[in-house]
This record gives C-alpha cells, structure tokens and sequence, in this order.
C-alpha cells in the first residue's frame, strides 16, 4: 500500500501564488529586534547633531553675508557722497566760468559805453544813433552790468581809482568831487574802478573850526553871566 501524507488528500497541494518559487511559499522568520532597529537614543542625538552643525555653518554664512552687505552699502554712501560733491564742484565751476566770459565780453564794451556816456552829457545822443545806444546799454544790462560812481560819495580805494587830487574847505573827509569815468561791476566782481578827482579837508581847517566853535560858546557863557549884551 502507498503510505498517505496526514492532512492532505491525493492531489491536494498548498496554494502557491502564481510565479512564486518554492521559498517563497515558505514562511520567513522575522528579523529579531535587536538586529533590525538602531537604539532610539543614539538616532536622536545623530539628528540633534546634524541640526546643530547645520545652524552653525547657516549662521556663518549669515554673518558674511551682513559683512559684505554693511561694506557695499558704505562703499555705495561714500560714491553717492562723492557724486554729489562732484557736481557741486561741476556746476560751481560753469557758473565762474560764465561769469568770467561775461566780464570779459562786458570789458570790451565799456570804452563804447564810455562814448555814449560822453555823447549824452554832450547832447549828440539824438535819432537812430540814440536808440542803438539804448538797445547796447539794455543788454548789457540784463547781463549783470552795472554802473557805479557818484559825486559826493566818499572815496573807497577798494572801487575808486584816484586821478585827481585837492583839497576843499567845504568837505570832512576825503570825497569824491568829480567822476571822469564811471566804474561797472558784475554782481560782486568789480571789472572797472570809477575814476575820480578826490579832495581833502584842508590842513588846519578842522582846528580852526574847533577853536570858532570853542569861543562861541564861551561868548553865550559870558552874556549869560551878564544879563545879555548891554542895551542903547
């Protein structure tokens, strides 16, 4: 007699899933705890560590980067701070230059100038002539030209240039008595002094005046003192 497997008939086999090789029908034995896990605690202090260096290398880099970042804003202050000075200098630079050409332009003018004043004072300032003579002194003006220099002015040195000089009873200081051309300026710049004929008080003239007034007033103390002057 042929001797029966117990538990399985004749023609009964295990299920096996289809492709399956033999050991894989076969049950596996799971892996024991302590060969397939890592302790808890080592792992939390590998992660830990890891967090760590990373917010060190994370700060570094931070700090460079606020380094670099304080350096390019200060070397941009000190560009803007020298853009600025630069074109103050620029623009002060035009405006001395235009006022340079102006006065030299003007300085050739003032001898023309210089006719029409004299033709005026002489009444020839008449017709077409007057107006051309108008129209020049109109913008010459609008460029910043103006005339200085009166009689009676007491004399700077500093815008009157002195070619005349004598002395006169009625002046206190030396004064200008004459103005034989008239000096211009351009806003502060003086492009030609007036030319003047000055005069001085004479020697001795304020000590005179001091001594008449002295006896004057001793003259009132007198007649005060008696009764005024003696009646007819």
């Amino acid at each position: 007699m042929t001797e029966e497997t117990p538990g399985f008939e004749e023609n009964e086999k295990p299920d096996v899933p289809s492709g399956a090789t033999s050991d894989d029908a076969e049950p596996k034995t799971a892996p024991s705890e302590k060969e397939g896990a890592a302790p808890a605690g080592d792992s939390a202090s590998s992660d830990q560590g890891a967090r760590d260096t990373q917010d060190v290398a994370l700060t570094a880099q931070l700090d460079q980067v606020r380094t670099a970042l304080g350096e390019r804003t200060t070397d941009l202050q000190r560009l803007q701070a020298e853009y600025q000075n630069y074109r103050r200098r620029v623009e002060r630079d035009r405006v001395t230059v235009k006022e340079i050409a102006v006065a030299n332009l003007l300085s050739e003018l003032l001898p023309v100038l210089d006719d029409i004043g004299r033709a005026r004072e002489h009444g020839e300032l008449v017709g077409g002539f007057k107006s051309v003579a108008e129209s020049l002194e109109t913008v010459a003006a609008k460029m910043g030209l103006q005339q200085f220099g009166k009689e009676g002015e007491p004399f700077d040195p500093t815008v009157h240039e002195a070619l005349m000089h004598s002395y006169a009873p009625d002046v206190t200081e030396t004064t200008c008595v004459a103005i034989l051309q008239p000096g211009y300026r351009i806003g502060e710049r003086t492009i030609r002094p007036a030319r003047v004929a000055v005069a001085e008080p004479q020697p001795g003239a304020q000590t005179v005046k001091t001594e008449s007034a002295d006896d004057a007033s001793e003259t009132k103390d007198a007649e005060k003192e008696t009764g005024g002057p003696d009646e007819g």
